[in-house]
Formats: structure tokens, sequence, C-alpha cells
């Protein structure tokens, strides 16, 4: 027989062995195990068909109609789990850990694969999703103005073994009108699940690094009780120059097509003012890119400046950078940290 595993059992079994997500595609799109594979048992007009059979006319009809429609894919459903299992075992889930994942697991464990159920399915992982984020690891917030290259000193403090969450990242978006390009966001809830998923990764760490965001990144919110303790965290605030910041954003948004870069500036004019906005769009009409940037460092420096006054008891250990490089700057953060 399959055996049921606890959440935390579950999580640690798949750690060496492939999920299967056997819900509707509808289903899997709005949130899902990070790192699962959707092979659902029924589509998603499937699914609403036999639930409806359900409500009206009972248990076996559903039954039945289910079976209807899941004889033609058995086959391939083992196929495709055959493909992804490792060492022979393969994890399965459905939403609440009932008929779906239970008949799944019947069809592998007969073909031969050795098969873990989660108790109380997907729903079971949201509970433990929501419950994850009063994380008791000390938080270090990095800050600094827009172009410190925020992002980039992350990465490299991840690089020397620091433990780093990337909001920004996770979000699929840079936290700015400019963030998005090229980018589609997740779901709120599967933003929630990436996140779960990379505390879990670092929760005996010490400390964390964070950078410093507001609550929103693009459309995603950050859950509250890890905003509340970002919020009362120590801010190690990188003072860059204002040129090498422009510098830096010419690099990053100068190669985007001018139409994304004018819909960016627009979408701001009104909080940049009109006629700051109407420079910002006359330069990259001239492809002066630089005066561009400068432009829009001036609105965004105000806008970071007035997010710290507003933050009661805000503590800030400011380092001030002009020649040193990125791999430069970690090492003497780095270093301030022991």
């Amino acid at each position: 027989m399959s055996k049921a595993l606890h959440i935390n059992e579950f999580l640690q079994q798949s750690k060496t062995s492939a999920i299967i997500d056997v819900r509707t595609p509808k289903e899997f799109e709005q949130g899902h195990i990070p790192g699962a594979i959707n092979i659902p048992l029924f589509s998603n007009e499937e699914r609403v068909v036999v639930g409806t059979l359900y409500k009206q006319e009972g248990r076996q009809a559903a039954i039945v109609k289910g079976l209807e429609f899941v004889g033609p894919k058995m086959a391939d459903i083992v196929l495709k789990a055959q493909e992804i299992a490792k060492d022979n075992t393969i994890c399965v889930h459905c939403w609440r850990g009932g008929m779906r994942s239970g008949s799944v697991a019947w069809l592998l464990q007969m073909y031969g694969l050795n098969v873990f159920t989660l108790q109380g399915g997907y729903k079971q992982f949201r509970n433990y999703v929501l419950n994850s984020f009063d994380i008791s690891n000390e938080i270090k917030i990095l800050g600094g103005r827009t172009g410190s290259g925020k992002t980039k000193i992350l990465q490299l403090l991840e690089q020397k073994n620091e433990a780093v969450i990337d909001l920004e990242g996770l979000a699929h978006h840079k936290g700015s009108a400019f963030g998005g390009f090229g980018q589609i966001q997740p779901s709120q809830e599967q933003f929630e699940n990436k996140l779960c998923m990379a505390l879990e990764k670092i929760k005996d760490a010490k400390h964390i690094w964070i950078e410093d965001e507001s609550r929103l990144v693009g459309k995603m919110v950050i859950p509250l009780p890890l905003w509340e303790k970002m919020r009362t965290a120590v801010i190690t605030y990188m003072e860059i120059p204002f040129e090498k910041r422009a510098e830096k954003l010419v690099e990053e948004y100068g190669p985007l097509p001018k139409e994304q870069l004018a819909h960016a500036i627009n979408a701001i004019s009104r909080r940049m003012g009109p006629e700051q906005a109407a420079k910002a769009l006359a330069a990259l009409e001239l492809n002066d890119l630089r005066e561009v940037c400068r432009l829009c460092l001036l609105y965004y420096d105000k806008g970071y400046d007035h997010g710290l006054q507003d933050r009661e008891n805000v503590k800030l250990k400011r380092y001030a950078f002009d020649n040193e490089t990125q791999e430069q700057i970690v090492e003497h953060l780095i270093k301030q940290q022991r």
C-alpha cells in the first residue's frame, strides 16, 4: 500500500522524490508546491462535471463518471509517473488527500512504484505555508536608494554562503514602475508557496538578508508576520553616489524598447510631477538615457527617503561606498556583521 505522510515528512521525502500534483491545471496554476509536476486526473471541465454530479446524484454516480474520464488516461499517467520517478519512488497529492490522490497512488503502486501521499493534501500544505512566516531568524535589511545594486549584492552575499531571501526574484518583479518588464508575476498564493520553501531551506541560519521593500512587490503582498519583522529590523544602508546609480540604471534599462520606458514614465508622471515627467519623455526621444535616469532617480530618491522618515524608530547603519566594486562591498558588509 502507499504510505500517507504528514506534511513535514512529505516535504522531507520530496527532497529525494518527485511530486505529482493530480489536481486540475486550473488548481495547479493558482498555486502548487514548488517543484511539483502537474499530471491531472481530470481536466478543468471534467472536474466541474464530476463535482456537479456528486452534488446532484451522489457519490456513486460521480465515481462512475470519473472512471469514464480517467480510464483512457491511465496508461499515460503511469508512463509519465515512471518517467519522473526517482529510485522507483514518487510522491502524490491532490486537494485534500482524498479520492484523486488515492486513486492515482493505487494505480502507480499496482504498476510497481513506491508511492507516498500527503495527509490532508495541498490544503494541508497551504496551512503549513501560512504558518511559516513568523520566523525566529534575525533579519538584516539591505537598504539603499534606487540603482544601488541591492539585488546583485544579495546574489553575491548568497554566493558567500550568506542566507538570503530575494523577494523580487520570488515575485518576478523589481519593485518599481519599471520593474515588471519581461516578467509575469505568479499568483499571490504561489508567491507565498515559493517564499515558504525559500525560508525552509535557510531555517537554521542565524540571520537572513532581505532587500528593503515596500509591502507590495509589484502586485505581490509580503505576508504580514514577515513584513512586521522586516519593519523593525536594522537597515544596512548603502550610500552610492548619484551618478554611479544613474549609470547602473542606464545599463539595466537602456536596452529596453522606448515604448516600454515611456509607458513606465507615464505611469509615475502624476507623482513625479508633470514638468519632470515631460522632461524625462523629451530626453527619451533624444536617446539621452542618462538624463532620463537622472530625472527618474530624483523622483525615486525622494520617495525612498520619505519612506524612511515615515518609519517609527528606524535604525540605520550607513556605509558610504564610492569606487568600491560590488565584490568589495559584499566583503565589507560581511565583515561588519562579525
